[in-house]
């Protein structure tokens, strides 16, 4: 039988007072075993990284207090536990690594010395001996270099070795537990697996076991022994990992597989979970889920449901479940919206509407006090693509590689350096001053993070009606509200939301305005950067619905920049895939996702996390980051991280090889 190793039971968290006090751990039950994997689902403000900063008794102060419950690790309850005795127990017996380690780190000291604190205080090691075991840990975690890494500071890192930073120090005091609170949010897909893998081998050397917290469904297939899902501060489902997937039994579980895009859903709408999490500052005397049910009945907007045992830690909180309660017959057969199909393309799709030859992007390095150019960084190194009009082009890759930058040259928010932007047959790179503004409504940009590029102290009309104002379009005062109103309600949104605030609304309403915004000025090439990737994957089902049906309705055309491949077999048309500065390889997205060619674009689809475990391909590993472009490598740019690398990739980079005729890539391999 398997040794429990953390028991929690009936956990109850409250911040604030009063009233108005919000409830984020309602009644929390489960357990871990030793060496086991225990992921944690759900959407964000449903409660999970609350539960585990819980645990460790680091709620807000002095808001935050455990109102109930019990917390028992290896039998021993840490709710009874003095604050001095929780301290050697946090990092010690139980260490966290955060979503964010550049906001984790502290910017002012070196990565060995952060280090070395958890050693002096759960291990009493310093001096030589620290700097042994923290040298050590650095390799360990798979950080080359490790006595030279050990000096360096936060910011000279990329995000994936912060992350094995964050890793080492949570190994430092050898813990029992390691909670991992969405630890591979922020990574890009190669160096997310990476982190997986170097979790999951250090779980295996050491025994412990994982508290997983994500939104991932991919990342929990691959990790999980024991899922559960969590929902407005509650538990709504629970059971071994290959039991689940085989079949949710909650409602909201099962939705949240059915808003997965993929490419087998490419000509209908997916599925979406209407609605949002309920505010956690109410007492709830019925379903929490029930308002965005399409399975809800009487019952369950009159009681709320009770916890059922299925089979060993396998359990439901619904009514649905319940061998007392006969669910009426409509229960249960709610129409799914994956069924209704996207709208068909606008007439003229297909056309030429952008074509972008050697586009080259370059920083200068300067240095010295006369600021004299000693280098430049090749952000963007030659890039050709086209777009023709209603159709999507995804361009692909690792942080780093110039998509965003690439993206900005095509729109002139940066000036490119050298190529030729085409929009209909006008060179962009051509036009200056009025002449390029005029053309500036016909080209618009959604950014990754909506609340960071709207003015928080405008209101949300006025921040849909700049780009109007700006461009001398829309008529009347009154003629432009009315505009603003009829854009509000095209993206899904109420027209009294004009008189709002960005910070009164959702990360996916914000996303809608910032739409709301770009489609203005009556746009017709709109360049998407990263727009779904810090959502939930039942926003993300919103918001690639929603894109889909303007491009059927209005004709748009998107440069749709990601790297996330999933949402790639669901939206674009073609594939671009971008490493230092050059397109790889680009094709129609089953030539490219289906028949990759080139090393790079393989390793890419390999270590896309599968919710099917026959489905799994074996990672295929890339060893290092990616070069400075203000340094490329000579030759192949991908030759130093790439498995199949011949001599000729060290000499000469590789020209342009058609493999189909609509399907092309650039690698030696394809001529040897």
């Amino acid at each position: 039988m398997t040794q429990t190793l953390l028991d929690v039971r009936n956990l109850k968290v409250r911040l604030g007072r009063g009233g108005n006090a919000v409830r984020p751990v309602d009644g929390v039950s489960f357990s871990i075993a030793r060496g086991e994997t225990f992921a944690l689902l759900g959407e964000s403000g449903c409660g999970k990284s609350m539960t585990a900063l819980s645990l460790l008794r680091l709620l807000p102060q002095p808001a935050g207090e455990i109102t109930g419950g019990s917390v028992r690790l290896d039998g021993e309850e840490l709710l009874a536990q003095p604050e001095s005795g929780m301290r050697s127990i946090r990092g010690g017996r139980i260490a966290m690594i955060f979503q964010e380690p550049q906001t984790s780190l502290n910017p002012v000291m070196t990565v060995g010395a952060q280090i070395a604190e958890s050693l002096a205080l759960h291990k009493q090691m310093f001096g030589d001996a620290a700097r042994a075991e923290v040298i050590r840990l650095l390799d360990a975690v798979g950080i080359p270099d490790a006595p030279r890494r050990y000096g360096e500071y936060p910011h000279q890192l990329s995000g994936g070795m912060k992350q094995r930073v964050m890793i080492a120090m949570a190994l430092a005091g050898d813990p029992e537990l390691l909670i991992a609170d969405e630890p591979t949010t922020a990574l890009d897909v190669t160096i997310q697996a990476q982190v997986l893998e170097l979790i999951a081998g250090l779980q295996r050397e050491r025994g412990m076991a994982v508290l997983l917290i994500t939104h991932d469904l991919g990342v929990v297939a691959g990790m999980a022994d024991q899922v559960a899902v969590m929902y407005a501060g509650q538990i709504v489902e629970q059971g071994p990992r290959d039991l689940f997937y085989a079949e949710p039994r909650h409602p909201y579980s099962r939705k949240l597989f059915a808003a997965l895009p993929d490419s087998s859903k490419r000509d209908r709408r997916l599925t979406v979970i209407p609605g949002t999490v309920p505010p956690l500052n109410q007492a709830f005397h019925a379903c929490r889920f029930a308002e965005r049910c399409d399975r809800a009945w009487d019952l369950c907007r009159r009681r709320e449901p009770g916890w059922f045992e299925l089979a060993a830690r396998r359990g439901v909180r619904c009514h649905l479940a319940d061998p007392g309660v006969e669910a009426p017959p409509e229960a249960g057969s709610g129409a799914d919206e994956e069924e209704r199909h996207v709208a068909a393309p606008a007439d003229g799709a297909g056309h030429e509407l952008l074509s972008v030859t050697d586009l080259k992007v370059h920083f200068p390095i300067q240095k010295g006090f006369f600021r004299r150019t000693v280098g430049y960084v090749r952000a963007v190194d030659g890039v050709s693509l086209s777009i023709p009009r209603g159709e999507t082009l995804a361009l692909v890759g690792e942080s780093g590689c110039g998509k965003t930058t690439a993206g900005k040259g095509i729109l002139q928010l940066l000036r490119p350096t050298g190529g030729r932007v085409c929009f209909e047959g006008t060179n962009l790179l051509e036009l200056k001053g009025e002449a390029l503004r005029r053309r500036r409504s016909e080209f618009q940009i959604i950014f990754q993070d909506p609340f960071s590029s709207m003015n928080p102290r405008m209101t949300v009309g006025d921040i849909i009606e700049e780009g109007m104002v700006a461009q001398r379009i829309g008529g009347t005062a009154s003629q432009r509200r009315e505009r603003v109103e009829r854009l509000l309600e095209q993206v899904g949104m109420r027209p009294e939301h004009r008189s709002r605030y960005p910070h009164q609304f959702s990360g996916g309403q914000r996303q809608r305005i910032c739409i709301a915004r770009a489609l203005a000025v009556d746009p017709r090439l709109i360049v998407c950067d990263e727009p779904t990737s810090a959502l939930d994957v039942s926003v993300q089902a919103q918001i690639l619905n929603l894109l889909k049906d303007l491009q059927g309705q209005l004709g748009l055309s998107y440069l749709f920049i990601t790297h996330d491949l999933s949402v790639v077999s669901y939206l674009a048309d073609r594939v671009a895939v971008m490493y230092l500065g050059r397109i790889v390889e680009e094709g129609r997205v089953d030539d490219v996702l289906d028949r990759a060619r080139h090393p790079y674009t393989q390793a890419l689809l390999s270590a896309v996390p599968a919710l099917d475990k026959d489905t799994q391909r074996e990672i295929i590993r890339l060893e290092g980051d990616m070069p400075s472009p203000a340094n490329p490598p000579a030759g192949c740019h991908f030759h130093p991280r790439c498995p199949h690398a011949m001599d000729i990739c060290r000499v000469r980079y590789p020209d342009t090889e058609a493999l189909s005729p609509t399907h092309t890539a650039r690698c030696h391999l394809l001529t040897s």
